[in-house]
């Protein structure tokens, strides 16, 4: 009987990975430059009523901003009051309920920034409070500028 003796190959099993730390960097430096910041577009014009106890928040993460006051229209125009919450005009104040409770479900520790112009009626305010109630979305903040502030 003979014996087979089994070849054996001088190949490396190893995956080279001298070109690792260049392709992370690319992946890194591509999603940073494709990454957009979002910015909200204000579509109704809000100045804010002075305030002499003010505080910063600082993690802006957890806040949703709800602003209220007459539409932007062309030409520097102003419309009727208008409510948009984020970047959306909201038609009905009702549908101000869901949107919060919803976005409380996401974030627990949702604040609701009501920023408001100086000229809207108490009416459109107290509504939008008994929504934001509804919705369980207690943590309310009402945006105003600094007393002795001109121009906000």
């Amino acid at each position: 009987m003979g014996h087979f003796k089994k070849k054996s190959s001088n190949t490396s099993q190893e995956v080279p990975t001298t070109a690792m730390p260049d392709i992370v960097f690319m992946l890194l430096i591509f999603f940073m430059v494709t990454t957009v910041l979002r910015e909200v577009e204000l579509q109704v014009r809000v100045n804010f009523t002075q305030a002499e106890n003010i505080e910063k928040i600082e993690q802006k993460r957890l806040v949703s901003y709800v602003y209220v006051g007459p539409e932007r229209l062309s030409g520097n125009r102003l419309g009727p009051t208008k409510i948009q919450v984020d970047d959306a005009l909201i038609e009905d104040v009702a549908a101000i309920r869901k949107l919060m409770y919803d976005k409380l479900q996401e974030q627990p520790k949702l604040i609701v920034s009501l920023r408001i112009d100086e000229e809207t009626e108490a009416g459109i305010v107290n509504d939008i409070q008994q929504e934001l109630r509804e919705a369980g979305t207690l943590r309310i903040n009402y945006s105003t500028k600094p007393e002795g502030n001109p121009g906000g």
